[in-house]
């Protein structure tokens, strides 16, 4: 059973959820804003978040019949019975506790003796961030089935997890900083529409309108290409706006592994082959986070 709760969570998600909030805290860092109960109780309530989520997802895709056996990605833990209806729900409500009162802490360390409307705007963020993880797969209409799910990823996975890190250290908004939440979100965005493409054909089935199934596969492709060069263009227009020297640009060298995502997806020849590629992206934005705060710090 342990075992089954551990696949539900889904622990290779983690890293592109924490991706943000890395980025975040080295923008902080750079700008010499750090706090390590702020970067703590931050990591604590995405990781909550994010297994909320996918909790949420697994759980709406058995409820609705939107998995099937033809289904190719990994193995859903409610349709195939490993965790009961009853008990994922639990587990759902469980995780959206654990991340309001991780949330509240942070929110309680970072605006401790500040304006209360700053204190309340971000509570109202967070619940939002919960009903959002929920509502993906969830409720009457699944904004996830509709094909909305893409611009919540970009928001929350990028503009809501850079900016609003950045701001729990510094208490400041800096509208440059929009270029390289824009490029971590649209990467993210990237890893699901890989995972969309892939399921293309059940989706079409199913009636899910990701924005693969609405669009069809060449142009889907076309669609990843655009998000894997927009986010890069968004990263260099950012350090030349800057005037960042040498090593700012230090996150080129992930650039090669974009460019082979996006071949392979292109190129694909069975859904199947693409379960690598939502990983490697994934970690490839990790890579492009990191070296993109070592250059702005070193």
């Amino acid at each position: 059973m342990t075992k089954s709760w551990i696949a539900a969570a889904r622990p290779r998600t983690l890293p592109l959820a924490l991706a943000s909030i890395i980025l975040g805290s080295f923008l902080a860092l750079a700008n010499r804003h750090f706090n390590w109960q702020i970067a703590v109780l931050a990591t604590l309530t995405t990781i909550f978040l994010q297994i909320l989520s996918n909790f949420a997802n697994d759980y709406g895709d058995a409820v609705s019949g939107k998995d099937t056996e033809l289904r190719v990605g990994p193995r859903r833990a409610v349709a195939t019975g490993d965790i009961t209806k009853e008990a994922m729900l639990r587990g759902i409500i469980l995780m959206s506790v654990l991340a309001l009162v991780c949330g509240v802490g942070l929110l309680a360390v970072a605006f401790y003796n500040v304006e209360p409307k700053i204190f309340w705007f971000f509570f109202m963020l967070g619940l939002l961030s919960i009903a959002a993880a929920i509502g993906y797969t969830n409720g009457k209409r699944p904004y996830g089935y509709a094909g909305f799910g893409d611009i919540a990823v970009l928001i929350f996975f990028g503009w809501v997890g850079v900016l609003g890190t950045y701001f729990l250290y510094t208490l400041s908004f800096n509208p440059l900083l929009l270029l390289p939440a824009t490029s971590v979100g649209l990467f993210a965005t990237g890893v699901l529409n890989v995972n969309n493409i892939r399921d293309i054909e059940t989706d079409t089935m199913t009636g899910k309108r990701s924005i693969p199934a609405r669009l069809g596969l060449p142009l889907a492709i076309r669609y990843h290409w655009g998000l894997l060069i927009t986010g890069m263009v968004c990263a260099v227009a950012y350090s030349f706006l800057t005037d960042a020297t040498a090593v700012g640009y230090l996150y080129v060298l992930s650039f090669p592994l974009f460019i082979l995502n996006g071949r392979a997806i292109a190129t694909h020849k069975r859904p199947a082959e693409l379960n690598a590629r939502l990983g490697q992206l994934a970690l490839t934005t990790l890579l492009f986070v990191i070296l993109f705060g070592l250059g702005q710090v070193l």
